[in-house]
């Protein structure tokens, strides 16, 4: 079946067709399903499982509970039968009776479909194989399953299909579950961490008036009242800055950010990531924040300092901390400060066969010899700071060296997890990068429609603290900690192309 395309009556299969019948035939009868609005449910099956752990074979419980989901299996015997019922915490066994439940309830329930949502009430007890089940005195019908469940969803064949049905894949594989759930556990985590450091979580535009000069690409849209065009932001750190200007001193948004580029298995058109600002602190600030932010996280989501990624034992509780320099020379041999000139890089990168970039200075080029020889080594967590202004527009130069600024990366993994700075205050220093980088956008391509935002300059010219701000992916934090291998398993709804195309 194509996506987002009705099914015609040809294009159902004849399990469809009968399920549609036995709707029909209820509806005759006075019992539609999706007429019932509400159902009094009082128990999960995980609780009674624990609740009961220890009961023993064949005991009753004498404690009559209502449970509601969806029939996941279902065996037919004679007078007496089975089926398991999934519900928010898991599964557990009905042992449906035809004297207990009455002769015309029972025919119904031998006419349910796999993947029909049910309640039920009944008493708990655990059977002679020792499993804990409910034996049930009443049984509703609450929703009737018109598709039949696949038989297999699951396996790196079925991945295309299962993000594009991500509800079918959550029926099929409990485990995509507990992805979320522990997503769900982190951002709760990260907030709570954030809160208790006295930062305040804010909301900014995620519509804004203009492209900015940045390398990342945008999504256009168009406003039909005011009628301009507008762009989804590809950061939140202009606004953010802005409000440490009007004296809202720590402040953090978990922000959906969108930028129109690539698709692989660690980029996704929109992805959510968080930004703080910290009035009165700098880098090396961020930089503990960090470090005792992600110890906690490990701590709580995987219960261990310790842990596996990809088959790889990532040590959470050691960070190294180097100057992109001191890194480049670690791995490449090649000394930063043996460069005189930039035609003294561009000569070392075609000896080290280091790709140039598109404006080659000393700085851009240490940081191709960074890309090209450093980050696929960094697989414990590692610090790398002081990086080059020219790939820095917002960073704070160093007082000692100006051609570098006060930024730093962190990687785990041979990949980047955020990415922070002390934020660069000065609105002249700030308002001539700007301009230099929409100048660089537009010589590169000069229908761009990127602008330097005169309105932070204007803001900067107010004042802004010295102040140390922080951006990382929430995506890869949960990628790692959920030892995901793609972005798009812990996405509910990843970005998909249309079957048609």
């Amino acid at each position: 079946m194509e996506q987002n395309k009705p099914q015609t009556e040809q294009e159902l299969t004849q399990q469809a067709a009968v399920r549609r019948q036995k709707l029909a035939d209820l509806c005759e009868a006075g019992h539609n399903p999706f007429e019932i609005t509400k159902y009094a449910q009082d128990a999960y099956s995980a609780d009674l499982k624990n609740e009961f752990a220890d009961l023993p074979a064949e005991a009753e419980t004498g404690k009559i509970v209502s449970l509601a989901g969806r029939m996941m299996s279902k065996r037919i015997m004679g007078k007496a039968s089975f089926a398991h019922l999934r519900d928010q915490k898991g599964d557990i066994q009905i042992f449906v009776k035809r004297d207990l439940l009455g002769d015309e309830a029972y025919a119904a329930f031998k006419k349910l479909d796999i993947g029909d949502i049910i309640g039920v009430k009944g008493e708990v007890f655990r059977t002679k194989m020792g499993e804990i089940s409910v034996r049930i005195s009443e049984l509703t019908l609450l929703s009737k399953s018109l598709l039949p469940l696949p038989e297999k969803f699951h396996g790196l064949t079925d991945r295309e299909a299962r993000y594009r049905q991500r509800y079918v894949d959550l029926i099929m594989n409990p485990e995509v579950k507990d992805t979320f759930v522990k997503r769900s556990l982190i951002l709760k985590e990260i907030r709570a961490y954030l809160d208790e450091k006295g930062f305040l979580e804010v909301d900014t535009p995620i519509l804004t008036p203009f492209e900015i000069g940045a390398s990342a690409r945008p999504f256009y849209t168009h406003h039909n009242t005011l009628n301009m065009d507008m762009v989804l932001r590809i950061e939140t750190e202009l606004y953010l800055k802005r409000l440490i200007v009007g004296g809202m001193d720590r402040v953090y948004e978990v922000g959906r950010i969108f930028r129109n580029e690539g698709m692989d298995p660690k980029h996704n058109p929109e992805f959510t990531t968080i930004e703080l600002y910290q009035a009165f602190t700098d880098f090396h600030g961020m930089m503990d924040l960090v470090e005792e932010m992600y110890k906690r996280l490990a701590l709580k989501v995987c219960g261990s300092l310790e842990i596996t990624y990809q088959g790889k034992q990532i040590d959470m509780g050691h960070w190294e901390r180097l100057t992109m320099v001191e890194a480049v020379k670690k791995y490449s041999g090649v000394d930063f400060n043996d460069w005189k000139t930039d035609e003294d890089a561009i000569a070392a990168a075609k000896e080290h066969h280091v790709e140039l970039p598109e404006v080659p200075t000393k700085g851009a080029i240490l940081a191709e010899f960074f890309d090209a020889f450093v980050e696929d080594k960094l697989i414990q967590p590692t610090f790398i700071y002081d990086y080059p202004v020219e790939i820095s527009p917002l960073a704070k130069r160093k007082p000692t060296d100006p051609a570098f600024t006060e930024r730093f990366e962190y990687f785990i993994d041979c990949t980047e997890y955020g990415n922070a700075f002390s934020e660069l205050n000065d609105p002249i220093d700030q308002k001539a990068r700007f301009e230099r980088q929409v100048a660089e956008r537009k010589a590169i391509e000069p229908d761009c429609k990127a602008q330097v935002d005169y309105d932070y300059v204007s803001a900067l010219e107010y004042g802004l603290p010295p102040t140390g701000g922080l951006g990382f992916g929430v995506d890869r934090l949960v990628m790692l900690l959920t030892d995901s291998a793609s972005i798009r398993d812990v996405l509910l709804f990843p970005t998909m192309k249309p079957i048609d195309q």
